[in-house]
């Protein structure tokens, strides 16, 4: 369950600071939005396992963002917010929510409701997968994939290709040094900066053969990064 993502959607950057701070203190993987719309562009690109949902949001509000993820899919959303009415809670609950916490809160009584919504969900939707758009790693079965448009596309990596779309898919977006992908994957060989290039340019290939040519990108004097692009 550590390696769950969780996506705080929540405007007030000090409450969305403590959120984040105790999920990653809790193992979790987080990213945030402080949008309605940035918040749904980080699920259709990352694919959460859980969303931490405010509803009085600027732009899209909560009960419209909840309702657009419901439309996608199954993703846990729970609801954090200072509406307090029964109403505002029943409304949610309607439209898909699966749990309602009201500010002020004990953020481990959030933390420790996530748990418990992802425990009872995991049976549809494993939370040790690991997702970056259309790609599935997953981590005991040592097994990537991707979505293709009638299934997923098994891809057929080396160890050490895989090694290093694991590590580079447990933090979405984050650009990595060659160093850091030898320290992480190669610790043990005596690997240069090119034999990293070359297991990278082996992993690009493969996954542009399974419709993913745009994942995996270079970035320009540091590395190289996993992510999607924005869906504009």
């Amino acid at each position: 369950m550590t390696d769950a993502l969780i996506l705080i959607v929540e405007d007030e950057p000090e409450i969305a600071d403590i959120l984040e701070t105790y999920f990653a203190r809790e193992g979790f993987r987080v990213i945030c939005a402080r949008d309605g719309t940035t918040g749904l562009s980080h699920h259709q690109r990352l694919r959460p396992d859980l969303v931490v949902l405010d509803i009085k949001l600027p732009g899209q509000d909560g009960y419209e963002v909840l309702a657009a993820i419901r439309r996608r899919g199954e993703t846990p959303v729970i609801m954090v917010t200072a509406l307090a009415e029964d109403l505002d809670k029943l409304q949610a609950l309607r439209i898909g929510a699966d749990d309602y916490v009201v500010k002020p809160f004990n953020p481990l009584e959030v933390v420790a409701r996530a748990r418990a919504v992802l425990r009872r969900t995991r049976g549809q939707t494993p939370t040790h997968l690991l997702r970056v758009g259309p790609l599935t790693v997953d981590p005991d079965a040592y097994r990537a994939t991707v979505d293709g448009a009638d299934r997923p596309v098994m891809l057929d990596l080396t160890p050490t290709e895989y090694r290093i779309l694991a590590h580079m898919a447990r933090a979405p977006g984050r650009a990595f040094s060659r160093s850091d992908l030898v320290d992480a994957c190669l610790p043990d060989s005596p690997a240069l900066d090119r034999t990293v290039d070359s297991h990278v340019s082996n992993l690009r290939r493969k996954l542009a053969a399974a419709g993913a040519d745009r994942l995996l990108e270079g970035v320009r004097g540091i590395g190289y990064r996993l992510d999607v692009p924005d869906v504009r």
